[in-house]
């Protein structure tokens, strides 16, 4: 479902010369999958993710969503795929409805596919009380809501969540993993970004931990504390990133 190998993104900078956002790196993940990015600040997970959604090429590599290629089939990836995260605006003028309904008319849906979908989504999801309130008005759940309706209306076979619940509270935090979990449950494939390790030991099948574009370590979290003798995850984590750390060349990264 999703596929990358060798995936690489550098950067010109005029005074320190060549930034490094990833360098290299291979992945899968597959239908009914969570698949989880792991990494600190500048580890290269926006910019892979961003790859994927072809808001940027990569320098070099491939990286293909449902068949298709991330730079010769931008279009046809953009169908494959709805994006999540915590920075995704929302119109203020727009009511809840109107802002869906706009996305779902962008990816060429009918009028009576949309409208049959849009119901099932408000009734899912319990959005109907928020059908006419603008965007203006929403709480911050309200538009986690709201942005992840827009981004499943057209069904698409692959979900990207980039650090979705961060500053979200305790109980709308919740609720964005349980709608995680019923996704993955439809046979969707989900890439998931997160800092907060008790997310991710809850809901990733697997995982690869970045560092300054580095994949350091990829497989199941049970895997993974076999293969390093470390049952705690954060434990395990932080022990990856300070070593690479310790014994890495000097290297520019940049997320």
């Amino acid at each position: 479902m999703i596929h990358v190998r060798k995936l690489k993104k550098t950067y010109s900078d005029l005074q320190q010369g060549e930034f490094v956002a990833l360098n290299g790196i291979d992945f899968d993940a597959m239908p009914g999958q969570i698949y989880g990015l792991l990494g600190p600040n500048g580890a290269g997970k926006t910019t892979a993710l961003r790859i994927l959604s072809t808001v940027l090429k990569p320098t070099s590599g491939i990286a293909t969503i449902n068949g298709y290629n991330v730079v010769t089939d931008p279009a046809q990836v953009r169908h494959q795929i709805g994006f999540v995260s915590t920075n995704t605006a929302i119109y203020d003028r727009m009511t809840a409805w109107e802002i869906i309904r706009f996305f779902g008319l962008l990816y060429g849906m009918s009028a009576d596919e949309l409208q049959i979908r849009m119901e099932a989504i408000f009734d899912r999801f319990q959005m109907n009380n928020i059908r006419h309130v603008l965007g203006s008005a929403m709480s911050t759940g309200m538009k986690q809501k709201v942005s992840i309706a827009r981004a499943i209306i057209h069904d698409p076979p692959v979900l990207i969540f980039d650090e979705a619940t961060s500053g979200l509270d305790i109980l709308v935090a919740r609720e964005v993993l349980k709608t995680i979990e019923r996704l993955r449950e439809q046979g969707k494939c989900i890439l998931f970004s997160s800092h907060i390790m008790s997310e991710v030991h809850r809901l990733c099948d697997q995982v690869a931990i970045l560092n300054r574009g580095e994949l350091l370590a990829e497989g199941t979290i049970s895997e993974l504390s076999d293969r390093y003798e470390q049952p705690d995850l954060e434990e395990l984590f932080f022990r990856l990133i300070a070593n690479h750390e310790q014994n890495r060349e000097p290297v520019n990264a940049l997320v």
